[in-house]
């Protein structure tokens, strides 16, 4: 996730904050490290260029979530274990995002067939493989990432009111 932003930045204050209230007051979740994650992902993904990060060898961004296995590039630093592992993390924050965030983009006239259906299977697939490669000195630790598989649908509806509560914040107080 993005270390490049301070702890203290008002958009990771913003976000955590925000999964912090959803989570704990409306869902009853009260997991701190799941709901770091969730706001370190919102964070993570507030730029296209993060969003999009994974590229093939000849440097096309790669958008669609069933070319990411095949033609994901991550250079020669990575063992086989460790590419599997890093896209298969990101298949899942990728899915959980777009799925939680913004559904109405998966549908399919937008995403050439994609349905949200597929995003749900695959996410919790992704991350359910990111778990079971996990070293043990990995972070986000592999305990972790088999929560977000196990639990996955509710992360996507926790992110959608908090998606919810932004859109609700941002609104102009009415005159009543």
């Amino acid at each position: 996730m993005r270390s490049d932003i301070r702890p203290d930045h008002p958009l990771r204050t913003l976000f955590r904050g925000l999964v912090e209230q959803v989570f704990m007051t409306e869902l009853g979740v009260c997991d701190l490290k799941l709901i770091d994650y969730l706001g370190n992902l919102l964070l993570d993904f507030v730029h296209m260029d993060r969003i999009y990060r994974m590229q093939t060898v000849d440097g096309e961004v790669i958008r669609d979530v069933s070319r990411l296995q095949a033609e994901a590039c991550l250079g020669g630093e990575y063992s086989e274990a460790e590419r599997e592992w890093l896209i298969n993390r990101y298949i899942g924050d990728f899915t959980l995002f777009w799925s939680g965030v913004y559904p109405e983009h998966l549908h399919p006239s937008r995403n050439r067939g994609l349905k949200l259906h597929g995003y749900l299977v695959q996410g919790k697939r992704s991350y359910g493989i990111a778990s079971a490669l996990s070293p043990s000195d990995v972070v986000p630790p592999a305990a972790l990432l088999r929560q977000l598989s196990e639990q996955f649908e509710l992360c996507v509806h926790g992110l959608h009111l908090v998606r919810a509560n932004w859109e609700h914040e941002s609104q102009p107080p009415s005159d009543n």
